[in-house]
């Protein structure tokens, strides 16, 4: 059983393209692409659901390895473009957060409600 399990990693490893996709050099980031493709389906939900602590943790922490990706050898370009992509839809977040929280983004969705609310009414009267 051990020859059997030498020979098909010694098939493997003989092909650059099947050894790149049997190693963690593509499972690794492959896998961790799930953090950057949820924060970019977060940017469509509500603003007052964003963490501020979260999302800045996740800027530091996207930013930490898009320098690793590029320092291991050999560089790994996969890891480096998911956490580049990490760091812009997390940014996006960081934005909305201090919008939403800081510069009067829940005020202005607030007002807008309101005459949203007031139009809808309008319309009820003027239908009966």
């Amino acid at each position: 059983m051990a020859a059997f399990v030498k020979a098909i990693n010694a098939k493997i490893r003989s092909n650059p393209t099947v050894s790149y996709f049997c190693s963690t050099h593509f499972w690794g980031p492959a896998s961790n692409f799930g953090i950057p493709i949820a924060a970019v389906m977060d940017t469509q939900k509500s603003p007052d659901l964003i963490s501020g602590q979260m999302t800045a943790a996740l800027v530091v922490y996207a930013g930490t390895f898009m320098r690793y990706s590029l320092a291991v050898t050999p560089k790994n370009y996969l890891l480096f473009a998911c956490h580049t992509v990490n760091l812009g839809a997390q940014s996006v977040q960081g934005y909305r957060y201090l919008n939403w929280n800081y510069w009067g983004g829940n005020k202005q969705a607030g007002a807008q409600g309101a005459i949203e609310s007031v139009k809808d009414k309008a319309k009820d009267v003027v239908a009966k």
